[in-house]
């Protein structure tokens, strides 16, 4: 707890991980792990770049297991001041908590602690603190993929509590139509313009938004252009994305969202860019995959409710598992992620810290 309660009052707002990279690095290294800051914070425009550590094992033949969590957190995220109140912690309502995902980033390093001062047996240890993985997963996608081989992921950035294990999540593309129209004098003339904003909201109000089937959602959500209220819109940009546990119906979702844009704007004698990009694959990982089994397990071992399940989000282990090492986002207990309400509760804290522990020991044991 009190690790935790450290690590919420540094600031590490996405972009911003500078301060609390230096914290988990030299405490990293205080628990014998050798660290190495990549480069993905200067591809990105950052000074701080993912943190990969390595702490050799010391039973031959187990699995090498990677654990991550992400250092960053969304805004409202400076100034955090944790309460506590009945076995809870809450920000002071002004700010973001972030647990999600600094009660990862403790429990691992519980974890760590814990088989350090107990000498318990362990494989090696690849431990991946990421930078910003809000709005994007951008630290995961710019990692340098050579310096994270392991047998099996284990991400720590799920809201379900201990004992929830994620084991399908779906891809996403971003979508970004800039419509071009014709400025007018909108008192004057605005019937020698063509008004962009016009035609973007005659596109979106063409297109299926929201829950489309049981796998797929899709959303428009920033919409911005136009210069003054006397001036026809020349330009629109228009922000949007799509989701789905099954890729074929996440590129029909685009496509779908990409000719209504093109139909609007051919309907009306605009133009339109459109770009797309797929910014993480899905998780699809069955029950019998060892990383899946080994959480199963540990779970079983100490005792706590054990729920395999999807989610509508992306994490890093999406990118993870696209990298070639199975891995589970597992979930922490943090409730209310994303707003001044959201909390955490001690036992939690605890729980995740002890599953950790054990799906370190229970690895060890069942090398090869």
């Amino acid at each position: 707890m009190d690790k935790f309660l450290q690590l919420v009052q540094i600031d590490s707002t996405s972009g911003n991980e500078r301060q609390i990279a230096d914290v988990l690095a030299e405490e990293l290294k205080q628990l014998g792990l050798s660290v190495y800051e990549d480069t993905a914070g200067k591809n990105v425009g950052t000074s701080t770049g993912n943190l990969i550590a390595h702490l050799p094992g010391n039973v031959a033949g187990a699995p090498v297991l990677m654990f991550s969590s992400h250092m960053d957190t969304v805004e409202p995220g400076e100034n955090i001041r944790p309460q506590i109140k009945d076995g809870i912690i809450y920000s002071s309502g002004d700010t973001v908590l972030g647990g999600d995902d600094k009660a990862g980033l403790a429990a691992i390093l519980e974890a760590l602690y814990t088989i350090k001062e107990n000498n318990l047996p362990h494989g090696d240890l690849k431990i991946i603190f990421t930078i910003w993985e809000e709005g994007g997963l951008v630290g995961s996608t710019n990692i340098e993929q050579e310096h994270i081989k392991a047998d099996a992921g284990f991400v720590l950035d799920s809201n379900g509590d201990p004992g929830s294990i994620v084991v399908r999540g779906p891809s996403q593309d971003q979508i970004v139509a800039t419509i071009k129209g014709k400025a007018a004098h909108a008192g004057i003339n605005p019937q020698d313009g063509i008004n962009a904003i016009q035609v973007a909201s005659k596109a979106v109000a063409s297109m299926k938004l929201g829950k489309i089937d049981n796998d797929t959602t899709a959303n428009i959500g920033v919409i911005s252009g136009g210069k003054a209220t006397n001036i026809v819109p020349e330009e629109a940009v228009v922000h949007g994305e799509t989701r789905s546990m099954d890729r074929e119906k996440r590129a029909a979702q685009t496509e779908s969202i990409c000719f209504a844009f093109k139909q609007a704007a051919k309907d009306e004698g605009a133009s339109v860019d459109i770009q797309t990009e797929t910014i993480y694959p899905d998780i699809d990982l069955k029950e019998n995959e060892p990383v899946v089994e080994l959480a199963t397990l540990a779970a079983r071992n100490i005792r706590v409710e054990l729920d395999l399940t999807s989610t509508g989000g992306g994490s890093d282990a999406n990118n993870f598992n696209y990298y070639g090492i199975p891995t589970v986002n597992l979930g922490i207990g943090m409730k209310q992620v994303h707003t001044t309400s959201e909390y955490i509760t001690i036992e939690n804290l605890i729980l995740s810290a002890r599953y950790v522990t054990e799906i370190i020991r229970t690895g060890a044991q069942n090398q090869g």
